[in-house]
């Protein structure tokens, strides 16, 4: 009898283990209105950068812009993180389009050339590993309330443990205004330095964390834009559907582009 109930235990332990989701042990509660909000209650903004080929410039224009990046790190009073994303190219959606416009064109001649270019596009991205790089700065915001915690190691467990951040709406576009007076502070930054940065919408960040987490699937299947979701939340077969759709913490419309 006690074997037996030992093995109902270590069962027990196992179909918790089994309910636990991969979401749980992300930092991201929730992605809204531009914003990333982790779960420790702490704001990210993410901005997609452009780039210049430095090697191509001269000798002065290289030290010009060396300068004057120096510069914009020593204006900065707040931390970014400067992230590099590396990806293999995917045109797809470029291939698709030509396709659907092939029947539009009546110039024969026309025709066969894009069937032969589409033909050596298909090709060449089989073939060849085309790779395209982008870069990201993320923009951090701590409310107050957050600094004062105890240390390194309790953030992090309230990040691993915590369900949904503790911040209501008020306090969410408080910081979100917050986050946006920073963001232009850093592109006003690199415009010196001839780089355009504009900020990712909440769909943009979606696809960006969906493709960083999942690099391969993300290839083979594409995410539906927030806009289109019919569902406001996606449920298990033995569940039964809730009475009303379910809120996100600040309350207000369905939890369709939580993450």
């Amino acid at each position: 009898m006690t074997s037996s109930s030992s093995g109902f235990g270590s069962n027990s332990k196992q179909a918790q283990k089994k309910k636990e989701t991969t979401q749980a042990h992300l930092p991201i509660a929730e992605i809204r209105n531009g914003c990333v909000v982790l779960k420790d209650g702490s704001l990210r903004l993410v901005l997609l950068v452009s780039t210049i080929n430095f090697d191509l410039k001269n000798e002065d224009e290289q030290n010009a812009l060396v300068y004057a990046y120096q510069n914009f790190l020593n204006s900065l009073t707040f931390p970014i993180q400067i992230v590099m994303q590396s990806r293999r190219i995917d045109l797809s959606g470029y291939l698709s389009e030509l396709s659907a416009r092939l029947p539009q064109i009546e110039n024969p001649l026309l025709q066969l050339q894009i069937e032969d270019y589409s033909a050596f596009i298909q090709k060449l991205i089989t073939v060849a590993n085309i790779m395209n790089k982008k870069f990201f700065i993320v923009i951090p915001f701590f409310p107050p309330a957050l600094k004062q915690t105890a240390g390194f190691w309790e953030k992090a467990k309230s990040a691993i443990t915590a369900q949904e951040p503790v911040i209501d709406m008020t306090h969410f576009e408080e910081y979100r205004k917050e986050l946006i007076q920073r963001a232009q502070a850093a592109a006003s930054g690199l415009a010196a330095l001839g780089l355009r940065a504009i900020q990712l919408t909440t769909q943009e960040l979606i696809e960006l964390y969906y493709q960083s987490y999942n690099p391969e699937l993300a290839v083979r299947e594409k995410l539906i834009p927030i806009e289109q979701l019919s569902a406001a939340v996606s449920q298990s077969r033995d569940q039964t559907p809730p009475s009303s759709p379910p809120t996100n913490n600040y309350g207000q419309g369905p939890a369709a582009n939580k993450q």
